[in-house]
This record gives C-alpha cells, structure tokens and sequence, in this order.
C-alpha cells in the first residue's frame, strides 16, 4: 500500500533552520477531489541511496527516505527534478527537457533508480519535453499531465491524484490560470510544492497565450498554493536569476505580484508586454504528444 510520508515537529524545525542557514549563505545550497492512487511496483534487495551532499533539501528529505535532485537546463532555464524512495529506489521525474536527456538518464543509471512516472507540470511553451523519448529508452515508464492540458500522456490527472513511488506520493492540486492544465504537486507532508510556471521566486508565469488568465493563476496561487503551510519549501519550473527554491511564507509575504489585489494584479500581467517565446510554434505541438513531434 502506498504510505504518506509522516509529518514531524523536529523535521519541520530542521527544515526551517536549515533553510535560514541556506539564504544566508547566499543561495549556495539547493534546495511530493478524488483520491486515486498511481501505485508503481516495489523493488526489493536494494541498498538505501547516498545522502546529496549539495542540497539541504536533500539531506532532510533523506531522513525520510525521500531521494531529491534538482537539475538545470541553462537554454530555457527550466528546473527537472528528480525523486525517489532510497529503499525501493522507485523514482519520478518532473519537467524534463529533451536537451539534456542524456544528463538525465546518465543520473538515473548511475544511481539504480527504477523510473515510474515523468510528469509535466504543464504543456511548456518555451521547451520540448523529453518525456517522449524516455519512454522509448526506458520499459515501463509512464507520462502524466492534467487532463486539462489537451495533450497526450498515460496518466491523465486531476485534482487530488496520488503520483507513488515507493511509500512517497506527490499529490495534484490543479493550478490554472498561465495555461488550462497547470498543476502543483505537494509532497506528502507538505513540505515541498513543485508549482511549474504558476508560481516563480518572485514572480509568476504569463497569462498572455495558451489559454492564459490573470484572475484565475491569481486565484490558484492564493487558494492552493498559499494554503500550504509557510515552511513549505517552493520549487518553480524556471528561475532566471540563480534562485533556487523559495518558500509559500516568502512568496506569501514578499512576490511583488501576487500580494497585490487581484485587481492590481490583473493590471500589471495586462500589461507586461513580453516577447513572444522563442521555442513556442514547436514546443507546443510537440508537447501535445509527449515531445516526439517530428523530433
């Protein structure tokens, strides 16, 4: 049976002193309404992972037997995350970019990590997926993105889903408003949110195209993401300035944008006048089948 990972006064505590230590050592630390489950198999005669001595993140999540990796793709500047249960060594990828594939899989391999799931967070507009194409070097895995999306994937999900892996679960909390099919994954003790392109360090995805809309990333973010408890720790889809993680209390207290009225904020993402993405009239088609659109 799939477990949720226990919640514990002294990890919370851990994590929020850890976290204080981190910022002040100017980032140089890197920092899971139905109830359906997506139980992967469990694999047995393994030896736990070792502990990811970059990222304090990493080290609290190994208390719990939770593996964590965060990976950068410099082009698009897009965040892939890597998770996984260090007894089972079932694992789930989130937001991989088809550029760094090999990086990926070379990761993948070199730890004994049996990958179950990868799943977008949304349909990127400024990046290929490379969930396609995994699919094809590795038997058994299985995409997933909302079922809002528009795309294809094997997993099609929705509010409250369950990603497993090992006794770890991310669970779905539907976020649109930058696209249709946007969600967040919350792990199970609330301690961390994958929240894509709906929520940025500081700031928040572009409601101008692909179904995009102000009032509703506004009304995502202030009922399912800053519903979260303050500590948890945020990990957005891209980050343009080195910052590697935030948490809800940050984003809560200090996003330029999102601490506006929903007016205000309505106004200012009107009127943004960004350039139109780079990669958009082929990233789009190609996420829409997983990535393997004439790639």
């Amino acid at each position: 049976m799939c477990s949720i990972i226990s919640r514990t006064k002294p990890v919370q505590r851990a994590l929020a002193v850890t976290h204080l230590l981190a910022a002040r050592a100017d980032g140089s630390s890197h920092a899971a309404a139905g109830r359906r489950r997506l139980c992967p198999g469990v694999s047995t005669g393994v030896h736990p992972l070792p502990a990811a001595s970059r990222s304090y993140c990493s080290r609290m999540a190994q208390k719990q037997g939770l593996f964590f990796r965060q990976l950068f793709e410099k082009e698009s500047s897009t965040y892939t995350y890597l998770l996984a249960d260090t007894d089972t060594r079932d694992a789930i990828i989130i937001d991989p970019v088809l550029e760094t594939i090999d990086r990926d899989l070379k990761l993948i391999h070199e730890l004994g990590l049996n990958l179950k799931v990868a799943v977008n967070t949304h349909c990127h507009a400024d990046h290929i997926t490379s969930t396609g194409l995994m699919k094809k070097r590795l038997v058994g895995l299985k995409s997933a993105i909302s079922k809002f999306s528009g795309a294809t994937a094997d997993i099609l999900l929705s509010e409250g889903d369950e990603i497993t892996f090992g006794k770890h679960h991310l669970k779905v909390r539907e976020t649109p408003g930058h696209t249709d099919g946007c969600v967040a994954l919350v792990s199970g003790d609330q301690s961390m949110v994958f929240t894509g392109d709906t929520l940025l360090i500081r700031g928040c995805g572009r409601t101008d195209f692909q179904q995009g809309c102000a009032k509703r990333l506004y009304n995502s973010v202030h009922q399912k993401i800053f519903t979260l408890p303050d500590q948890c720790l945020v990990y957005p889809a891209h980050d343009y300035l080195g910052q590697t993680a935030s948490t809800v209390g940050e984003e809560r207290k200090f996003n330029p944008r999102l601490t506006k009225s929903l007016e205000e904020f309505v106004d200012i993402m009107k009127n943004l006048n960004l350039p139109k993405p780079k990669k958009i009239d082929v990233s789009v088609p190609a996420n829409l089948v997983c990535g393997v659109h004439e790639v």
